[in-house]
């Protein structure tokens, strides 16, 4: 009679493993499902935002400059009255004010993921 016993404690200890190698495997795609899912959908966003924020920097980068250039070329009397540094005032206001209009659209409740905006 031992040998009865011994054999249907190997058969749960058999049925237990089974059940831990499901519980592990379970565990193992739901820590695949909740961090790789939304990492990828993160990898897609930063790099839109990245591509993005180096189109815009070279747009603004133009911007200043054609600004700079033409108050340095169309207006030729701020150099014959000491103002030669004028131009680059307003060159740098157009930064400031570029910088004020971006800072002034970031909505930061647009970024969390249950928002409808």
């Amino acid at each position: 009679m031992p040998d009865a016993v011994d054999d249907s404690t190997d058969a749960r200890d058999t049925a237990g493993e089974g059940s831990i190698g499901e519980l592990v495997q379970m565990v193992k795609d739901y820590a695949r499902q909740e961090t790789l899912g939304p990492l990828k959908g993160a990898g897609r966003w930063i790099g839109v935002g990245i591509a993005g924020s180096v189109i815009m920097a070279f747009g603004l980068a133009f911007l200043v400059l054609a600004v700079l250039r033409m108050f340095q070329y169309e207006f030729d009397s701020f150099d014959t009255r000491g103002w030669s540094l004028a131009p680059y005032g307003f060159a740098l206001l157009v930064c400031v004010i570029a910088g004020g209009l971006a800072a002034w659209r970031i909505n930061k409740t647009t970024l969390q993921k249950g928002d409808k905006h």
